[in-house]
């Protein structure tokens, strides 16, 4: 399925008004370079989930500069979906996935057959979902494209067992395209294919990010029943086990103890993600109708309003205990928010602890630090200005567009084989953009 509702780019002037007149030139350079490249982007969800809002800023991004781009969607069963997330629970260090669950896997692959653009030059696979589409492609197709694999999971290291085992057909996959992207230099397998790290990031002009009226925030705040005069703390996710919302309302209940304050949960769901079912049961009962604890389950489109609770919070939590990067920290930050969140994946990359937030590994950790903030509005107001001038600098849109157009400038100009191993880092990881290349053994 090709997404054809997306939303219209706002002007490039005001993206470069945020980001400077010197990124943004570079960004049109390298669109010079791709000019006449044909473009294509595939996932598995049109909405929900960290993917879908990158994608649905990125690709009209892309156009704005002149590069045709698409985006389709696979098409699935519900037990494909099934399959997948126990794939992503298992790639993430988690036990259940079993070979029976493999034939469910291909079935989907089938059924999407063609997904993959004719005319398409550069393609990008999302995730495991649509990883086996390559499969589908003619030899000559694969060496007329250039397709690009992007994992946005905290991808441990997975065990290749058998010759038919999950692992191993994940590696015999990835290693047929010609670029990986990871999101931290540590998901880096050992494997036969070059691997560029490009942190997520967040459109500020979207709506879940653009600034809003102090009367829609507090309009929203009234429709939830939130009292805009007790001190907020707020966690933004699908409800998954590694978000740990449990141990969250479990922290919350600790500060509370020693300051007044109320606890909001926000999250959606995505077709791609039947477990959050589940999880959003489990902590329905564990939050047993307290009044301060406030458990949204919101459509995936609800955007401003996920906005509005982010600005209205005092302290915004992202307790994850496996995260590919955590965007909802990007978010946090960018509203000028000082953030608590789990010292685990991409996080440490954009909380520098006790500077713009915390990273905390426990439940009496996360307390500790968000009863603190609550309790020294001006340390953690620092912190807040700090985080927002964080994420301008490496987090944002045009940031992304850069990166990822260098790697696609290097995969189609440049001399970047199947068989070499190269890493690009991203600033945050090594200095230099884009710039310090090393082979790796």
């Amino acid at each position: 399925m090709i997404v054809t509702d997306l939303p219209c780019c706002p002007s490039l002037k005001e993206y470069r008004q945020i980001v400077g007149a010197e990124q943004f030139s570079a960004i049109e350079e390298l669109a010079g370079r791709l000019s006449g490249i044909r473009m294509q982007e595939i996932n598995s969800t049109r909405q929900g989930g960290g993917v879908a809002e990158i994608l649905a800023s990125y690709v009209p991004f892309l156009n704005a500069l002149g590069l045709e781009t698409t985006w389709s969607v696979m098409e699935a069963k519900p037990a494909f979906f099934d399959v997948t997330k126990t794939l992503h629970n298992f790639l993430q260090g988690r036990d259940g996935f079993s070979p029976s669950m493999i034939e469910t896997y291909w079935e989907a692959q089938r059924q999407n057959e063609g997904l993959i653009e004719d005319d398409a030059d550069v393609v990008t696979i999302h995730d495991p979902q649509p990883l086996g589409l390559i499969e589908f492609l003619t030899g000559r197709e694969r060496e007329q494209k250039r397709l690009l694999w992007r994992c946005h999971v905290q991808l441990e290291t997975v065990p290749t067992g058998t010759a038919g085992s999950i692992g191993n057909i994940l590696r015999r996959l990835v290693e047929k395209y010609h670029a990986s992207i990871f999101s931290s230099f540590q998901y880096l397998p050992l494997w036969r294919v070059p691997g560029f790290i490009i942190p997520p990031f967040i459109d500020p002009l979207s709506e879940k990010n653009r600034d809003l009226p102090t009367a829609e925030v507090d309009a929203v705040l009234a429709k939830y029943g939130i009292d805009a005069e007790k001190p907020i703390v707020t966690q933004v996710s699908r409800y998954d086990v590694f978000k740990d919302p449990v141990g969250v309302i479990e922290a919350f209940r600790k500060v509370r103890r020693k300051t007044p304050c109320q606890l909001v949960l926000v999250g959606g769901r995505a077709c791609d993600d039947p477990e959050c079912f589940l999880v959003l049961r489990e902590v329905r009962e564990t939050a047993e109708d307290d009044p301060d604890i406030h458990v949204l389950d919101l459509p995936p489109d609800s955007h401003r309003e996920i906005n509005a609770l982010q600005r209205a919070s005092d302290v915004i939590v992202q307790k994850s205990l496996k995260e590919g990067f955590g965007l909802t920290v990007t978010e946090g930050l960018w509203k000028g928010k000082p953030v608590v969140a789990g010292n685990v994946g991409g996080i440490p990359l954009q909380v520098r602890d006790g500077w713009n937030g915390y990273l905390v590994s426990t439940v009496q950790e996360t307390a500790d630090r968000v009863l603190y903030l609550l309790r020294h509005p001006d340390a953690a107001g620092e912190m807040g200005i700090r985080g927002r001038e964080f994420v301008r600098e490496y987090y944002l849109l045009p940031r992304g567009v850069q990166d990822h157009l260098a790697v696609v400038d290097q995969v189609v100009n440049g001399k970047i084989t199947a068989r070499e191993s190269v890493i690009c880092y991203h600033p945050q990881v090594v200095t230099g953009r884009m710039a310090a290349c090393a082979p790796r053994d």
